[in-house]
């Protein structure tokens, strides 16, 4: 792990350990079960997220997740929706390995690939964000964690965890046979999006940075996202894992429906700004060709228009 290039935050008064969990969530640990992943490469698996809202039936177990079993130790790709999706993926390596969680790597801000972190507080990684996630979770993280709790239940929603180590560009972390490279974007999808390669395998592992089949959502930048997109298709990875969609994909190749969707949202935006369109009549007719591409498309296709028409209308 480079420190150079990172920034160390402790915690409150630093370490963790399971007797400063919620006894509902102490107990809640011994009743999960482990789930089913797809090993789509050696040492990686992935559970694929179902491509739906959260609701109390999914109880928010709705993104792609997994982990990265090295020699020496484990790394979380993402800890999961709540704290009953994370104590499942816990328990998920607990059937694959006895090796220590080294690295808990939380994505991004969004509810899906955060609020099982707290599963794995007994375990006391290094939970890893990008650097500007830790003040994304203190704007948002009590807000996120109300609505949360009201879908799938108080004890089992999860808490906010912050990063304990933030990436303020690049960094590494050795699992003793393999070095996975960290890599903090621009505003993209989101402020703090950060993207993984598998040095071993070569494995690019995306997070929301690409979806597929399941409509993207953005909350950053539109013009950041797709600035973003083609530096990672640069990347010489032969395959990827997206945050949404099937467990892993081809790469580049796999990122071409993204990639139209965001240039088909940016150029319809820009042209009714051009065109006097108001907002609320562009929410309803900007990249409607893409309907029967995506799921999802009604809940969120509405609200990237209106996110994007503000940002480009004072270009």
């Amino acid at each position: 792990m480079k420190l150079s290039v990172l920034t160390r935050r402790k915690l409150l008064a630093g370490s963790f350990c399971l007797c400063c969990l919620p006894a509902t969530a102490r107990r809640a640990f011994a009743a999960v079960a482990p789930f089913a992943t797809e090993e789509v490469a050696e040492g990686v698996h992935i559970r694929r997220g179902v491509d739906q809202d959260a609701t109390a039936a999914n109880e928010d177990a709705i993104a792609n997740i997994g982990f990265i079993i090295g020699r020496d130790g484990v790394l979380v790709v993402d800890p999961g929706g709540s704290l009953i999706d994370g104590q499942s993926l816990r328990a998920t390596i607990r059937e694959k390995t006895k090796l220590p969680i080294k690295y808990v790597v939380m994505s991004h801000i969004h509810p899906d690939h955060i609020f099982g972190a707290a599963a794995f507080l007994e375990d006391q990684p290094v939970f890893v964000g990008h650097h500007a996630l830790g003040e994304a979770m203190r704007q948002r993280g009590d807000y996120y964690r109300g609505v949360l709790a009201d879908i799938v239940g108080e004890d089992r929603s999860g808490t906010i965890v912050q990063p304990t180590l933030e990436v303020q560009d690049a960094a590494e972390f050795d699992l003793g046979d393999r070095i996975i490279a960290a890599h903090a974007h621009g505003v993209a999808h989101t402020t703090s999006d950060l993207s993984l390669i598998d040095r071993k395998t070569g494995l690019l592992l995306t997070a929301d940075l690409v979806f597929v089949q399941r409509m993207p959502s953005l909350d950053g930048s539109l013009p950041g996202w797709l600035k973003e997109l083609q530096g990672l298709k640069q990347i010489g990875a032969p395959r990827a894992v997206p945050g949404h969609g099937p467990v892993a994909i081809a790469w580049p190749a796999g990122a071409a429906d993204i990639e139209r969707y965001l240039t088909t949202l940016q150029r319809g935006v820009e042209k009714a700004i051009e065109a006097g369109v108001e907002i609320e009549k562009a929410s309803a007719s900007v990249a409607q060709d893409e309907r029967g591409r995506w799921t999802l498309f009604d809940d969120y296709n509405g609200r990237n228009v209106i996110a994007a028409y503000k940002e480009l209308e004072w270009r």
